[in-house]
C-alpha cells in the first residue's frame, strides 16, 4: 500500500465511490422519469467500475507482480466499458428519435401556409 502518497489514494477511492454513486443516480433518474433507456447507460457503466476496481487493488497489493494479471483485467474491462457506454448512449439516443414525430416537407408546408392565413403562429 505504499505504492500510491495519501492523496492519490483520496482520489482513487473517492473516484470509485462517485462512480458508484453515478451509477445509482441514473438508475434512479431512469425510474423517476419512466425512461427504462436510462437503465441501459447504468448497464454499462458497471465494466468501467470493475475496471477501476481492479486498478485500486493492485496498488493496496503494492503492484504485486504475482498480481499483474489485474492489469490486464483493467485494460480489458476499460475497452468493454467504453463499449457498452457507447452502445447505451445510442440507445438512449435511439429511444428519443423514436417517440419524435416526423414532420414531412409536404405536412410542413402545409402547416406554415394554414398558420399564414388563419393568423395563428
Amino acid at each position: 500500500m505504499h505504492v500510491l502518497s495519501i492523496p492519490t489514494w483520496i482520489v482513487h477511492i473517492s473516484s470509485v465511490i462517485e462512480w458508484a454513486a453515478a451509477i445509482w443516480f441514473v438508475w434512479r433518474f431512469g425510474e423517476l422519469t419512466g425512461d427504462r433507456d436510462w437503465f441501459w447507460l447504468a448497464w454499462g457503466m458497471l465494466p468501467a467500475l470493475v475496471s477501476a476496481m481492479c486498478a485500486v487493488t493492485w496498488h493496496f497489493f503494492d503492484n504485486a507482480p504475482t498480481l499483474s494479471w489485474l492489469v490486464t483485467m483493467q485494460a480489458a474491462f476499460t475497452v468493454v466499458g467504453n463499449v457498452t457506454l457507447c452502445a447505451a448512449a445510442w440507445w438512449i439516443w435511439r429511444g428519443t428519435r423514436s417517440t419524435e414525430l416526423p414532420q414531412s416537407p409536404a405536412n410542413f408546408n402545409d402547416s406554415a401556409e394554414r398558420s399564414l392565413h388563419d393568423g395563428s403562429p
